[in-house]
């Protein structure tokens, strides 16, 4: 009897594919059809026996399975291509996946090379099973991306990516880890350690001399660009490549970007001084001090972000009229006045930033700009060069180092409304007042809004009561659900009744006490339902039906 779930089996397949460079399918593959040999953690394995020095005890757990079946395929590959087969034999680069051949090739089995100590003994399958096995684990979506129909282009986007990479790589510690990844596919190792001693690079306490790494790093992508043949490791580790220095979440999305943008735009994307840029605008409030230069970047960054034709249009709408500071020129006193009124609307401008900032070419160039003037840069480009080296001080710096992130500084809480509605909800508030439950318990963190006036009023009738309850208990009420519209509440089980549609519903555990405790403090007085799980020996029910119901699941 099987003990993993289908995703749960699909994690070591994505695991063990990538650490290999094999196409996570064909793992997927001989799971299904080999269904061998019975393993002591209940599953069953990809067709993988023990041979040479490998013990039975090496693979006799599914991972293990997944593990040794990454190898073995890739040893199994690593043999076809020393017998003379070419990357196209291999790879249908067309539909991207193995081709026909080579599944014919697994299909009948491997033994490695005594000298391989890493491959297992692969027994044989169906052929036309295996196929079909690989093509259904193709088209099911773990990962939510679906790729492009047509990936013929793909080599060619993946050359011209990499081609593009030397000029642009500005020794980040995600890029040079995208490159050590790409080093380690290419050359078929399992290890970083590995392809920092196959680049030859010198190493202390398994840390790489980094200036040396770099340079190695460039050389390695410069000739893969050279000596790319089409072979499946080459393929993975360019992907990776392309996945890791554009920080996408999953291979398949990374082949989608490639096809659907400009395989040129290896080029470093401003993006990533984006954690720079806040860090930077964050740490205003403490640095300013009303000097004219920073007073004007404040002002020249606020004029652009908006999009205002010029700096007076700013002032104005910092609040400011530039009238009264041409008829004051001579009131030391109005000017300092006024200066403090623009001084308080550009930190309330700033302090608005991180929360504001949607990324776009606009607001990244205006907040470029605030840097370059603050600064005192020559210009733009040497604003980027120095806000990379915000980044890589970013990267590294301890928690409470000057040069760390700051610590995001919350807005203040807005003042209770004098009725909740479905539009004046906040998220952070107590339902009531000086409670305990906060509208983000009763709707799982925003996600499932009250629709109307009555599942609102249901909310805080409830909340109402579990104070009470939480009161008498003495203990905090950890939420696992409250509030569920009727589509979720039929997605995940829940009786066509039940009061958890309403919003009068709530169940819960307290740390440290049995819902049975929990259930017989409650017992006498809660005038609305109250129940038990049998299944779930902590969670308690409570509703607000308005009479009384007692009962055990």
């Amino acid at each position: 009897m099987s003990t993993l779930a289908p995703d749960q089996r699909n994690y070591y397949y994505l695991l063990e594919g990538g650490r290999a460079g094999v196409h996570k399918p064909i793992l997927a593959a001989l799971y299904e059809v080999q269904n061998q040999p019975h393993l002591t953690d209940g599953e069953t394995g990809l067709g993988i026996a023990p041979v040479h020095q490998i013990e039975m005890a090496e693979v006799d757990t599914f991972a293990a399975q997944v593990q040794y079946g990454a190898n073995t395929i890739r040893s199994l590959t690593n043999g076809l291509i020393e017998q003379g087969w070419s990357g196209a034999d291999i790879w249908d680069a067309s539909v991207g996946r193995y081709s026909d051949r080579f599944l014919q090739a697994v299909a009948k089995g491997f033994t490695p090379a005594v000298s391989d100590p890493a491959a297992a003994q692969l027994e044989p399958s169906d052929p036309a099973a295996l196929l079909q096995a690989y093509l259904d684990d193709i088209s099911t979506d773990y990962s939510g991306a679906q790729l492009p129909q047509n990936l013929a282009k793909l080599d060619s986007a993946l050359l011209a990516f990499a081609e593009r990479l030397p000029p642009n790589y500005g020794r980040l510690d995600f890029q040079r880890q995208a490159l050590v990844e790409a080093v380690r596919l290419w050359r078929q190792l399992n290890t970083d350690e590995a392809a920092y001693e196959a680049l030859g690079v010198p190493a202390i306490d398994q840390v790489p001399d980094e200036a040396a790494l770099d340079n190695a790093l460039v050389a390695f992508v410069q000739s893969a660009v050279r000596y790319y043949a089409g072979y499946p490791n080459q393929r993975e580790a360019l992907i990776r490549l392309v996945q890791l220095w554009r920080e996408i979440d999953t291979r398949e999305e990374a082949i989608a970007w490639l096809l659907t943008n400009d395989p040129f735009a290896s080029e470093t994307s401003l993006e990533i001084i984006d954690p720079a840029l806040i860090a930077f605008v964050q740490k205003i409030p403490d640095l300013y001090s009303g000097q004219g230069d920073w007073r004007f970047a404040l002002t020249e960054g606020y004029r652009r972000w908006f999009g205002l034709d010029s700096r007076t249009t700013a002032i104005q709408r910092l609040g400011i009229n530039p009238d009264d500071l041409a008829q004051n020129t001579e009131n030391q006193a109005a000017l300092v006045a006024a200066a403090r009124t623009l001084d308080r609307a550009l930190l309330d401008f700033a302090a608005s930033i991180p929360t504001a900032y949607t990324q776009t070419e606009q607001q990244r160039e205006a907040l470029i700009r605030l840097v370059q003037i603050w600064r005192r840069l020559e210009g733009r480009i040497p604003t980027i060069q120095s806000l990379f080296e915000d980044v890589r001080r970013l990267e590294r710096a301890a928690p409470t180092a000057p040069e760390a992130m700051p610590a995001p500084v919350p807005h203040p809480a807005p003042p209770r409304p004098a009725r909740w509605t479905p539009t004046n909800l906040q998220l952070d508030a107590s339902i009531i007042p000086n409670g305990n439950f906060t509208w983000a318990e009763a709707t799982r963190g925003g996600s499932r809004m009250p629709p109307n006036q009555a599942t609102v009023d249901a909310i805080v009738r409830i909340a109402a009561l579990a104070q009470q309850a939480r009161d008498r208990i003495g203990r905090p009420f950890l939420i696992t659900s409250w509030y569920r519209p009727a589509e979720i509440n039929r997605r995940v089980g829940g009786a066509s009744e039940s009061r958890h549609i309403v919003g009068d519903a709530i169940d819960f555990y307290c740390v440290g006490l049995t819902g049975n405790q929990v259930y017989w403090a409650l017992d006498p007085w809660w005038p609305g339902g109250l129940g038990r799980y049998g299944q779930f020996p902590a969670l308690v029910h409570i509703d607000a039906r308005g009479v009384k119901a007692r009962w055990r699941h």
